[in-house]
């Protein structure tokens, strides 16, 4: 694939890169004709356009701003250049809303392509117009913004986003735009939605480019269906494209402060950021902005000196004049002595699209995973990571009665409760014999993505399920599960998967020969695996190795010492893959018990695994007791089954 770009990069890795400003603020001062909004105006045919022409007749597409680069190509390349005179380094395509969910507001959904198009070569010629002029470089972002439906909330589909998106993003590369940007994005499902569509526009181009993505943050702190900035980040840096994120439009740089330094704090990438003119304040029915040129300068100047922001204008109701007062006010500025650009450096060496070797990923990246809402750390501060049980056909009655019931409020309401427990993370397994499991997961995790505000561990075994899975929820949740049973082929696509749709892993300790019971095979098995997730590009602290455990309650010779297996190979492959987590799903060596037994024996066995580095748990949490609590005979002779101690027999 060729790679379009790299100037780019290098400029940004030089210095502070400049934006332009807001669009449909200079569209409105220019006041446009109603006349410039309808296709009677637009001087040639094409079937998308006979097709609407039809339909529409002289209806005027009022409102429909990107309609003017089909009608008044020179007014918008006339914006495009006075943004490069004012000392923008890079123009937006006048493409917000160029997909099939806006245009169909307009009911014309069929002319994104037209749209597109024209709108790339206007600004592509704006910037070869401006280059004539002084000989400095200049760049064109194809943008695209949010839609008007929310796919999270089921306004939309996931298939007609990444349709629409890939066309109007394959259109614009097409057209010689440098940098693709998602901007003023409220929803993560969408933004996960527009990034596979970038990547599948630049497969289907040949052409690679860099990926930008602003969110937007309300007033109240968090995006419009309330995620936190931290669980944006943690999503969106799962896609080595993205070689910036930031945020723009809803507030004024003031407003957003704070979610800039924690940008600053976390993000390993460069931070991008385009605030509004201020808050709006309505006068005469329309919303004016009232930050003042040199203001939004200051704001911008401490966001480089304090926060390292590496791309600095404007949004809605910013003007040339506000672009140009920030270009001088950052005229040379760099990154050479800011904290987060070291941090970027370390992630991004040579700016080539790609991510820092996996096995030595940055320590300040968020290791964790998120959902809609909320990001959540795999190292847990004073506990291990809980991952509720319950959730799952293949391990609770009560869930398979709701299911086979489809009893939906119920299944939400089990969720749930596993939360109120105490539970980071929610294992959720939808395989029940005689029902369709792709449908029952996609049905289960729409609710659950917009009802569960801990993240999700996929559990299935079925590729087309956790495809089906990863499509539903926002966020970064963790499949469960790889392994060699059937040799590579399976692993290799759910790697791919992964890399796709940005997921972490849980790779189980089986080979062609079966569930490896020593602890050398044990260990060959985990490091043939971190060599191909490597392979994928997943960094080693996305993959959670369960090392299994069999059941110690048969009193089968052959299993006596597996539990001493276990430990012993979460011991020796800590050591030796350091960054990587380890998870096990503790019930397992207490299976054939009753259940006060088995409540003791999975608590002795957690606590020991713990002791060696276990992570993480699949587990009951309400039945787990610390050993404070156990009684210390039972306590005893738990850890000696354990660890297949035979000073005494019982009969």
């Amino acid at each position: 694939m060729f790679s379009r770009g790299t100037e780019f990069l290098a400029t940004l890795q030089e210095r502070v890169m400049i934006w332009d400003g807001a669009m449909g603020t200079q569209i409105q001062n220019a006041a446009p004709p109603l006349s410039d909004f309808s296709l009677d105006a637009v001087p040639f045919d094409s079937a998308n356009l006979s097709i609407v022409r039809e339909r529409l007749g002289s209806v005027p597409l009022e409102g429909c701003n990107e309609l003017l680069c089909l009608t008044r190509p020179e007014l918008i390349q006339g914006i495009h250049e006075a943004y490069f005179a004012a000392g923008s380094d890079i123009v937006e395509t006048n493409t917000f809303g160029t997909t099939s969910i806006v245009m169909s507001e307009f009911d014309a959904p069929e002319i994104v392509e037209e749209l597109a198009r024209a709108a790339g070569r206007i600004a592509v010629a704006a910037a070869r117009s401006a280059e004539a002029k002084d000989g400095k470089r200049r760049y064109v972002a194809g943008a695209l913004g949010p839609g008007t439906k929310l796919v999270s909330l089921g306004q939309t589909t996931w298939d007609i986003l990444v349709e629409t998106y890939t066309l109007a993003f394959r259109c614009l590369i097409e057209e010689g735009v440098d940098v693709l940007l998602l901007e003023t994005l409220q929803d993560l499902l969408m933004v996960k939605a527009g990034l596979v569509a970038a990547c599948e526009a630049m497969e289907a181009t040949g052409v690679r480019l860099p990926v930008i993505v602003q969110v937007t943050m309300e007033q109240t702190g968090t995006m419009l269906l309330g995620s936190e900035m931290l669980a944006a980040i943690n999503m969106i840096e799962c896609f080595p494209e993205v070689v910036a994120i930031g945020m723009n439009c809803a507030t004024g740089p003031l407003e957003m402060m704070p979610h800039i330094r924690t940008l600053a704090q976390n993000s390993t990438r460069p931070l991008s950021v385009q605030p509004n003119a201020g808050l709006p304040v309505m006068e005469r029915g329309q919303a004016m902005y009232k930050l003042t040129p040199d203001e939004l300068a200051r704001y911008h100047r401490q966001f480089v000196e304090e926060f390292g922001v590496a791309l600095a204008g404007g949004c809605c109701g910013t003007t040339p004049a506000h672009i140009e007062a920030v270009a001088k006010a950052l005229n040379g500025a760099n990154h050479t002595a800011d904290v987060h650009w070291r941090r970027v450096q370390g992630h991004f060496p040579a700016f080539d699209f790609s991510i820092q070797r996996p096995e030595q990923s940055d320590a300040f990246a968020l290791r964790g995973c998120s959902s809609l809402y909320q990001f959540v750390p795999f190292e847990q501060d004073n506990s291990f990571l809980i991952v509720g049980e319950r959730t799952n056909a293949n391990g609770s009655k009560a869930f398979r009665e709701m299911l086979a019931a489809e009893n939906w409020d119920g299944l939400v309401e089990m969720a749930r409760e596993q939360e109120g427990e105490g539970s980071h993370m929610i294992d959720v397994c939808a395989a029940y014999v005689g029902r369709d499991e792709a449908r029952d997961m996609d049905r289960l995790l729409m609710l659950y993505n917009q009802h569960v505000t801990v993240p999700i561990m996929i559990d299935t075994t079925e590729l087309n399920v956790a495809e089906v899975a990863l499509r539903r929820l926002a966020g970064k949740p963790i499949i469960n599960s790889i392994n060699f049973e059937d040799g590579e082929t399976r692993t290799r696509r759910v790697l791919e998967l992964c890399r796709k749709y940005g997921a972490a892993v849980v790779a189980l300790t089986i080979n062609e020969q079966g569930m490896a019971k020593t602890v050398e095979d044990k260990i060959a098995i985990g490091e043939r695996i971190i060599a191909m997730t490597r392979e994928y590009g997943l960094p080693d602290h996305d993959v959670f190795f369960d090392c299994l455990t069999f059941t110690l309650a048969s009193g089968d010779e052959e299993f006596r010492a597996s539990g001493v297996a276990t430990i012993e190979a979460i011991r020796e492959l800590k050591a030796r893959i350091p960054r990587a987590h380890f998870i096990l799903g503790v019930s397992n060596v207490s299976f054939g018990l009753k259940p006060v037994a088995r409540a003791v024996l999975n608590s002795v066995f957690l606590d020991r695994c713990r002791e060696v580095g276990l992570d993480a748990a699949i587990v009951h949490f309400s039945k787990i007791r610390p050993e404070s609590q156990v009684p210390k005979e039972q306590w005893r002779v738990a850890d000696d089954l354990v660890f297949d101690r035979r000073e005494y027999e019982r009969v």
